[in-house]
Parts: structure tokens; sequence; C-alpha cells
């Protein structure tokens, strides 16, 4: 790329890295998401791309990806560092092993960097060639050098001083034995135990629960085998949810970041290192698939099924108007149907038809709630995935009508023989549609306040009137058996 070689005369250039040294997040990890979430097909040419050397794919994914580098998570410390330095004329030089395209919109971003050193389609500038790049510019011992990693050691080796970012003690201690004074370290909190488990949406798992739908409509909640294995249907979609929510943030990352609750996730802030979502996904999806075989093959297919329509949902169809909606009832749906296999009864119609419209009018609760959230960020033109602001009172009609819908069902399964062979006082079964009127009600006009920061299950489950609500139409359904 194109270069500005620095005044003469000037002494001590500060060297910066960019990747987990100035931002706190890996531009190759996430340019290869956001590549993935485009053209999902993508998959297959990156190891073509990667036979050539890590330059050349670095290259093919930025001339595919457009970056935008005022949402990037910086180090904040460290960029107040680099400005102060700035301010006394010293020369800051970024040097990255990231493509020269994105090194280039994150220096004009800044408008701090007095020279740019990246990689190109040929040479991928890390480790080694780093070093050698900036030897050849400044000398031997001729520059001082931030970073983050082992694999800046190798520049540390010829640097003057060096400057630590986020180090373990065992990096401190090699940096020392090359030579290079160490300067400063910046230190973040490290994530904790419960900001990775937080990554899991373990409160997300309350949707498992649906689970146990089929067992508790067939009575037979106390019989100890088949709630052992309801149980173990539920921790197998338990570990497959956390893996779509870890793929799905991946993906999301930009997104996430404009939006005023969600840039505050642990990877779009940059809390949690990007490995940690690529080591778990595919762990958790085996983990899970294992429990399922555990009780029967079909089970196992239901799994994959939803799995699989997780992963379509979060790099296609979740941008996909109305069919999103869709797919996300389904997906409740598919749970109810899981645990129903797990206990050997396939759940009935009644059961399948009211999840379906109670759970597309929840879909559609999720995407309106999300319209009027940004509304408050970005105004008349604000958009909630592909939906605009003017869908939003179309969105509300279906919703509603699909809740509506959802107790009319409900209702016409009271009235049948069916009710009357498993319940013993049935009419009594007749409060829990006003009850369910009232919840659907009270959810849509919450969304429509702006006050629903979160899917409408979790909202219930922490809502206290929402569980009021569920807590009387629990409690009027056994008093009815």
């Amino acid at each position: 790329m194109q270069t500005t070689p620095l005044p003469a005369g000037l002494l001590s250039p500060l060297v910066v890295d960019l990747d987990g040294t100035l931002i706190k997040t890996d531009l190759l990890v996430e340019s290869i998401c956001g590549l993935l979430r485009k053209q999902p097909l993508a998959f297959f040419t990156l190891p073509i791309w990667l036979l050539k050397g890590r330059a050349h794919l670095k290259a093919e994914i930025a001339r595919r990806i457009e970056l935008d580098p005022t949402l990037l998570p910086y180090r904040t410390a460290l960029l107040d560092y680099l400005h102060a330095e700035h301010d006394k004329g010293r020369p800051i030089v970024l040097a990255t092993g990231s493509n020269e395209r994105f090194a280039k919109q994150v220096a004009d971003h800044l408008k701090l960097f007095d020279l740019v050193l990246a990689s190109d389609a040929s040479t991928n500038l890390s480790g080694q060639r780093k070093r050698a790049r900036l030897v050849d510019h400044f000398g031997e011992r001729g520059f001082d050098y931030a970073g983050n990693e082992s694999r800046d050691l190798a520049v540390w080796s010829s640097a003057r001083k060096a400057i630590v970012v986020n180090p373990n003690p065992r990096l401190l201690r090699d940096v020392a034995r090359t030579g290079a004074e160490v300067e400063s370290v910046f230190e973040d909190r490290g994530p904790s135990l419960s900001e990775y488990l937080g990554a899991l949406r373990p409160r997300h798992w309350l949707k498992n629960i649906l689970v146990l739908f089929p067992i508790f409509a067939a009575h037979l909640f106390i019989e100890p085998v088949l709630l052992a294995r309801t149980l173990v249907v539920f921790l197998a979609f338990c570990c497959c949810a956390s893996s779509g929510y870890l793929i799905n943030d991946l993906f999301d990352l930009a997104a996430d970041r404009h939006h005023p609750q969600k840039r505050l996730r642990p990877f779009a802030s940059g809390r949690l290192p990007l490995a940690f979502a690529l080591a778990m996904a595919p762990a958790l999806v085996v983990l899970g698939c294992v429990l399922a075989r555990l009780l029967s093959l079909l089970s196992l297919g239901i799994l994959l099924l939803y799995f699989t329509l997780t992963l379509a949902y979060s790099l296609r169809l979740k941008r996909v108007v109305l069919l999103d909606v869709l797919v996300l009832a389904s997906l409740y749906t598919l749970r109810i149907i899981g645990g129903g296999l797990a206990i050997a009864i396939w759940p009935s119609v009644w059961l399948v038809g009211f999840s379906l419209f109670l759970f597309t009018s929840l879909a559609f609760v999720k995407r309106y709630a999300e319209l009027v959230l940004m509304r408050g960020v970005e105004g008349g033109h604000a958009m909630a995935r592909s939906y605009e602001l003017s869908d939003a009172e179309l969105l509300a009609s279906k919703g509603t009508a699909c809740g509506y819908a959802a107790v009319l069902v409900l209702a016409l399964y009271i009235a049948s023989g069916a009710v009357k062979a498993l319940y013993s006082r049935h009419q009594v079964m007749w409060f829990v549609c006003p009850l369910l009127l009232y919840w659907v009600g009270y959810l849509w006009l919450v969304a429509h306040r702006g006050e629903m920061y979160h899917d409408p299950l979790v909202f219930a489950l922490h809502d206290r009137t929402s569980r009021i609500l569920i807590l009387l139409m629990l409690a009027t359904v056994l008093l009815a058996i």
C-alpha cells in the first residue's frame, strides 16, 4: 500500500498493533463472519483462498466486506495515551496483520497515525515479517511497540520499549526476556465466569421449558422416567440454543453495535474473545446431539432440524420479512414436539395449532418492539432487521390477530370432547381464556410503549404482571384436573 515516510530526525516512533491491541476484537474473524452472513456458500471458498496464504485470504475477504471503523470496540485508555503522545509531536505508526484496506479505514477514522503498515495481497504482516518491516523503517531498537500477544514477541525483540496490552504473567516474563524495556502496561478487567456463562444466554434456556408442555398436557408429570427423559431433551435444546446464540452473535457483530442495548453484548463490546464463541458453538452442538441420541433417532432428527433452522435464521432468514416471524414461531413449536417425542407422545393438533398461533404473535411482538426501540435511536428512518418503521402498524395488527386466534383455538379445545376426558372439572378451564386474552393484550401494550427490551418470553418470566398471569393460568389448569 502507499505509505508516507515519517519526517526525518524524529526518534522513537510509537508503533501500535491493531487486532487485540488498539481494538478488543479480531478483524479477520469478524470479516469472515460478516462474509458468511452475506454469502454462506463462501464457507467452501475460504479453504481455497487459504491455500494461497493468509495474506491472500485476508485480501479476498476485505474486497467483499465493508468495515465501519466508528463502531469498533477501541481500548479507550490506550487510545487516550496515543492521543497524548501524538500531541507531544511523537510519530504514531499503525502496524497490523489486518488487510491494508481495513487498516486505512481505521486510520482515516482516528486521524492519529503518521504511517500505516499492513498486510497486502502477497504479504501477511505479522510476527517476523512485521519485525523486519519495522527494522527496515526505523532500525534495530529504533522504535517502541504496543502489542498484546505472543506473536508480538518477535517485534518486541527489536523494539526499544514495550507497551503491553492486557497481558498474562507469562507474556510479561517473555517480553522482559526480549530485551525491550516494558514502559507501560494497559490492563482491562478480565471477563468473569458469569460473563462467559452470560454469553450462552442461560436466561433464554427458560424458553426450553416448552418441552414440558406435552408431559404436562398428558398429565404424566408424576412419572419419574418420563420426567428424566424430558430433562434430557431440555438439556439438549439448551445446548443447541446456546450454540445458536453464539453463532448469531458472531454474525451480528456490526448490527448489534448499532443497537442501543445489543451493543453491550459481550462479543459486540469486545468483553469476550471471539475465540470463545468459535470453540464453544460446535462443542455445544455435539453435546446436544449426543443427549438427543440417548433418547431416540427421531429426537435427534428434531433437534438437528431445530439447529438447522436456527442456523438458517442467523445466516439469512431473519432478514426476510414475515418469513423470519414464521421461523421463530416454528422454533418454539419444535421444542414442544421434541418434548412430546421424548416421552413417545406426538403432540395433539390442538396443542400444535395453539402454539403456532401464540408464538407467531410473540414473534411479531419481538419485531414490533425492536422497531419501537430503534425509532428512539434513528427517528423516522428507523429499521429493525428488514422492517421499516411504517411496517409497525401492520406488524401489530397481524400479531394481535395471531394472539387472539390462539385464544380461539384454546376455546375450541375446551369445548371439544377431548378436554372432558382429561379434566374432571373441565368447566374451570374456561377461566384460562380471559387470562390469556389479558396477557396477549398486555404484552402488546408494553411493546407499544417501548418498554420491552428483551425477547417476549424472557420479558414475561421477569415481568411481575406476566408472572402472575402465567401462574394463575397454571393454577386454573391444575384445579381443572
